[in-house]
């Protein structure tokens, strides 16, 4: 078996094996393990340098996916179920899992120094993946003039179909007071109120009838292709990705969309943590890098990386200031604050 295939190989013995995408040890045999969001973002990371860090050290990198949530790696930590090593993990798992003790601190002296990275990609416990937003999209082929806006997204008169939204509180309660009237600069200060959390469910209700909920964030491109959704939230590179790859015609509308930064997390107690360490490393020399936007449009961590990329790839991404000029910073505080009330309220009101 070529080094090259070893990493998609060993990832499907895991699901068939499992049927679940999780790993059993007696498959695994206890590999480094690192765990992404799959589909797309998944393949650019395996593209990018993950089959390369293969082929340099010969160490055999096993892969799993996760759809993200405190509680899962919490449960992993206190079970002693070290299956997992590295993690992309969004901001809020961030700062709660290194508040809880559930991640190993980053080695900063093997990645340059913190000064090698843009502010927000550093951090004790994390050190940025990619530079990603939230946005949404549409098939142009079925919609040859769409949304541009939140306000027209939830105009099902004007633009008619089924929306698809991210089945969590995180992202939709955002959009919905966009879609009622708030600029992206008053976003959270009117839902850190009990009066603009009410706003947005109200807004919710308009849209819930027509609304198609996902979990997995890979599901939108096919949700729109089949014509299920006429328009989905999403991240840009998953449909830019299947434009360029399965000659789809899907357009993104940067217009309220939210930027943040995802991490990659080493697990505590990992007994691959010096491999975890070396991998991560790997990931983030500016020359391995600066070649993730050529799989999928992102933006990056590393300064020198950046200062090399092609200024084509940065269309598409948060590092274009043109796509930020009417955004929203994620607030992650708000969400290590609020997630567990907001989103035992948002469950009891979608499962109404």
């Amino acid at each position: 078996m070529k080094k090259t295939a070893m990493i998609s190989v060993c990832a499907m013995a895991c699901f068939v094996a499992t049927g679940l995408g999780g790993c059993t040890d007696s498959v695994r045999q206890r590999d480094l393990t690192i765990v992404g969001w799959g589909g797309s973002s998944q393949r650019a990371h395996r593209d990018a340098y993950w089959t390369s860090f293969v082929v340099d050290t010969g160490i055999t990198l096993q892969e799993d996916v996760w759809h993200g949530g405190i509680g899962v790696l919490r449960t992993k930590i206190q079970a002693g179920a070290a299956d997992w090593d590295i993690v992309q993990v969004e901001t809020e798992e961030l700062i709660l899992g290194c508040e809880e003790g559930l991640f190993e601190p980053i080695n900063w002296q093997m990645l340059g120094g913190r000064e090698a990275f843009i502010e927000p990609s550093v951090h004790d416990c994390g050190v940025g993946a990619m530079v990603w937003s939230q946005l949404f999209g549409y098939d142009a082929d079925r919609m040859p003039e769409g949304p541009r806006n939140w306000a027209q997204f939830w105009d099902v008169q004007r633009f008619p179909g089924r929306r698809g939204l991210r089945r969590t509180p995180k992202y939709t309660l955002e959009f919905a007071l966009m879609a009622d009237g708030v600029e992206p600069a008053d976003v959270y200060s009117v839902l850190r109120t009990p009066q603009g959390v009410d706003r947005a469910f109200r807004k919710l209700d308009e849209l819930k009838p027509y609304t198609v909920w996902w979990s997995s964030i890979s599901q939108v491109p096919d949700l729109l292709a089949s014509g299920q959704v006429a328009v989905s939230m999403t991240s840009p590179g998953r449909l830019l990705v299947a434009n360029r790859e399965e000659g789809r015609n899907f357009r993104v509308v940067w217009d309220g969309n939210i930027y943040a930064v995802d991490y990659w997390v080493i697990l505590k107690g990992s007994p691959r943590k010096a491999q975890a360490m070396q991998l991560i490393a790997h990931m983030k020399q500016p020359q391995n890098e600066v070649r993730l936007p050529q799989f999928i449009p992102t933006g990056l961590s590393n300064r020198e990386a950046i200062a090399m990329l092609d200024p084509a790839l940065k269309r598409d991404t948060p590092s274009n200031p043109e796509n930020l000029r009417h955004a929203v910073e994620l607030d992650a505080q708000f969400w290590v604050e609020n997630s567990d009330a907001l989103t035992r309220r948002f469950n009891a009101w979608a499962a109404r």
